[in-house]
């Protein structure tokens, strides 16, 4: 019987991968033709249930192909505002052979993990580029710092927007102006003056700028990626990154 259920389930599903869509319509089956097609197809489910999680498994491949084939035109089309657009912050390597972009909000617990292994990564990989993007999506919280980093680039520099940057990722408690102006005192530039600029036209500009970015590129969460030419959504441990670089350099 089960030998039987086979033959016909391989038939018609041959027969469907061959044939033109409507040679396989239901609709124009009788009633029991349709039954018993039905009931050939539940059987040999039944009786072979790893043949449902291998067309799964095909299906998330397939989905996953259309999707990095997807990101990558999509890094393409958008290359000049990833990597040149004249205002982000550039670290490392200014001329490495790799460049990653990050989308990033200080109040996300995984971009705060993800600064420890960047920070590894620049200290170990000489020839990384990393380009911050500030991308305040969570909390009102997450919008003052942003706007009083871009602020104090604008005003001092990157070395302090660099300065800003390390001390916004790492801060704890509860993100104000007022603590704000004290973060920046405390780092040796004058607090006031960036919290007076943080809703300069410039700045309103450059998170305008961001947040079209990341709409085009579908970006929807932090800390989102983009490593070369390959985006990468989501925290990834030191060793995910190298693996990539490796392979991105290999392919050159």
């Amino acid at each position: 019987m089960k030998l039987t259920r086979t033959l016909a389930l391989t038939t018609a599903l041959s027969l469907a991968a061959a044939m033109p869509g409507q040679a396989l319509d239901l609709s124009s089956m009788t009633d029991d033709e349709r039954n018993a097609f039905r009931d050939e197809v539940r059987a040999y489910l039944m009786d072979n249930p790893e043949v449902l999680m291998e067309a799964i498994g095909v299906l998330e491949q397939r989905q996953a192909e259309a999707q990095d084939a997807l990101d990558n035109d999509l890094v393409k089309v958008n290359a000049d505002a990833l990597f040149d657009d004249g205002f982000s912050h550039v670290s490392g390597n200014p001329d490495g052979d790799i460049t990653i972009v990050e989308f990033v909000d200080y109040q996300c617990g995984y971009c705060r993990k993800s600064y420890d292994v960047l920070q590894e990564l620049l200290e170990k990989d000489t020839g990384v580029r990393l380009i911050l993007k500030e991308f305040p999506i969570l909390s009102e919280a997450s919008m003052l710092s942003a706007r009083f980093a871009i602020s104090g680039q604008k005003l001092f520099g990157e070395e302090a927007y660099g300065k800003l940057h390390d001390a916004l990722i790492t801060v704890r408690g509860n993100v104000t102006t007022e603590s704000l102006i004290k973060l920046g005192d405390d780092l040796g530039l004058d607090g006031k003056a960036i919290a007076d600029g943080m809703n300069a036209p410039e700045v309103d500009a450059i998170l305008a700028e961001n947040r079209a970015l990341g709409q085009r590129l579908q970006i929807t969460g932090t800390p989102a990626f983009v490593m070369h030419d390959t985006m990468a959504r989501g925290y990834m441990p030191l060793e995910q990154m190298e693996d990539i670089i490796a392979a991105k350099r290999t392919d050159g």
